[in-house]
């Protein structure tokens, strides 16, 4: 059975850090890219990174690029998520996800967690 379970979620100041943790199992992870998406209310859900299975060359959406970083731990199982510099537009559900290709698509995606909520507020 395939898991993706998300955690590191909570409120934060503009300007302050969370760490994102993303534990995937039931399917081979060391093979996969593993993304981060997310999705605020009303709006669509958007890529925000991505870093492929081989050598890690991460991508980033150009609104998260400088601030976030994107990592993963294959003895772990395990992808990150670091926000520095948050701003009240980052507050959204974040996903993880897991696809066979490295993309900013969402259709391209096999495997989703149920997600860990964010919110930027003074």
């Amino acid at each position: 059975q395939v898991q993706l379970v998300e955690s590191g979620g909570g409120v934060v100041q503009p300007g302050g850090s969370l760490r994102l943790s993303c534990v995937a199992s039931g399917f081979e992870f060391g093979y996969y890219a593993m993304g981060w998406f997310r999705q605020a209310p009303g709006k669509e859900r958007e890529f925000v990174a991505v870093v492929s299975w081989g050598r890690p060359n991460p991508y980033y959406a150009d609104s998260v690029k400088g601030r976030f970083t994107i990592s993963r731990d294959n003895s772990k199982n395990t992808i990150y998520l670091q926000m520095d510099s948050l701003k009240p537009e980052d507050t959204a559900v974040y996903y993880c996800a897991g696809g066979s290709s490295v993309s900013r698509q969402i259709s391209e995606y096999d495997y989703w967690g149920q997600g860990t909520q964010v919110t930027v507020v003074s």
